[in-house]
């Protein structure tokens, strides 16, 4: 993994841990020692990414203290609102759009907001930004906002997409309204509107499947279980299990949920099946490409090699897919094109003159599966020990 590769994963992973909420305002960061561990990455790349982080106010120094998280984004509960500063219309139409995302500064995110905003802005319209960090309760705020500042239209991704989502009569407003509005990336099923998604159960059935042709039996999946792409990549590893006859035991499936050590723990359960060699797997199906390198940390740690001894495969083929040592086999994600599909739908729909002839289509992307070297034959030596 090259040096700049290295930096901006250390860069973006502590923007992550600032726009999420993980670290607060005021909260002290590891530190210089306890990073360089985490990230496995040498004391000049931590130094050159947190130097960067303080330059562009994320981060400040307080001279034998430490670093600290500044007020970069709004915290406390709120939601983070971002307006768009590109505002340079080709028709002055004057039109503006909510874009409302789980997530905003890192991973799939910036590049499908980047699909967004090329598009709209292109077309002369104004956007404003806002993320929920997968919160019923920050969803609910930052649907009140956009509505206070009477959208033309909404490009949303929903929250905790699984189960029930209180804030329904928000999004019923919206249809009263007449105010066009797309879901991307997931769906509220009880409201089932127009919408952009990746056909999941089929990504998580081929990413599944291919460790199952090259001779792999005991496969892990580990999944989201709080929104509908870890349900349905869930179910699509369980169906390549029975459609190549193969049986899944209970423990073979590991879920977590949106929080703060939701991930840590699901690793440790991960962590004890490599107690026994007849419970160890040879091969592992990751919710994403994040889950993936916390994955390959903790393989590291217990001296196992990719894909010599395990196969990997991720989800979303991100920059983190070839950020490691290890190239990830993932499955792609659209990522920019869904964005820009977005923006084109709801221009269509808001030039539209009444709420009848918006256009109803949806898109479901068919996944694909970018093969790299995280991903093998099964060790002969684990199948013996099974």
């Amino acid at each position: 993994m090259g040096q700049q590769t290295k930096y901006n994963m250390v860069k973006e992973t502590i923007k992550e841990w600032i726009t999420s909420g993980e670290v607060k305002p005021g909260e002290k960061i590891y530190s210089e020692n306890e990073l360089v561990k985490m990230f496995n990455v040498s004391r000049h790349t931590i130094r050159q990414a947190v130097g960067d982080l303080v330059h562009q106010g994320w981060l400040y120094r307080e001279q034998g203290a430490g670093t600290f998280c500044s007020n970069k984004i709004q915290q406390n509960g709120q939601p983070h609102m971002q307006e768009n500063e590109q505002q340079q219309p080709t028709n002055g139409n004057g039109k503006n759009i909510g874009v409302i995302t789980t997530y905003i500064s890192d991973y799939i995110f910036p590049s499908i907001i980047k699909g967004i905003e090329s598009y709209l802005t292109s077309h002369g319209y104004s956007l404003s930004f806002a993320c929920t960090d997968n919160d019923i309760e920050k969803e609910k705020q930052c649907l009140q906002t956009m509505l206070s500042r009477n959208i033309d239209g909404l490009i949303v991704e929903p929250t905790k997409s699984s189960s029930y989502n209180p804030n329904m009569n928000y999004y019923l407003e919206l249809e009263q309204n007449h105010i066009p509005y797309l879901m991307i990336n997931q769906v509220y099923p009880q409201l089932n509107p127009p919408h952009i998604i990746v056909n999941d159960e089929n990504g998580g059935f081929i990413a599944t499947e291919h460790l199952i042709k090259l001779g792999h039996e005991r496969i892990i999946g580990l999944f989201k279980a709080d929104d509908l792409q870890g349900s349905n990549r869930m179910q699509g590893f369980i169906r390549a299990f029975r459609e190549n006859n193969i049986s899944l035991f209970p423990e073979m499936i590991i879920t977590y949920a949106t929080g703060k050590h939701e991930l840590e723990r699901m690793l440790e359960k991960l962590k004890e099946l490599f107690v026994s060699p007849k419970t160890t797997p040879t091969g592992i199906v990751c919710y994403n490409d994040q889950v993936a390198l916390a994955v390959l940390h903790l393989l590291r740690d217990l001296d196992l090699k990719v894909p010599d001894d395990i196969s990997i495969v991720g989800y979303d083929d991100s920059y983190l897919a070839e950020a490691s040592e290890v190239k990830l086999t993932s499955v792609a994600h659209p990522k920019t094109q869904m964005g820009i599909e977005a923006a084109k739908w709801i221009v269509a729909a808001v030039e539209k003159e009444s709420s009848e002839a918006i256009p109803q289509q949806s898109i479901v992307y068919e996944p694909e599966l970018i093969i790299r070297n995280s991903t093998s034959v099964p060790n002969k030596e684990l199948l013996e020990n099974k």
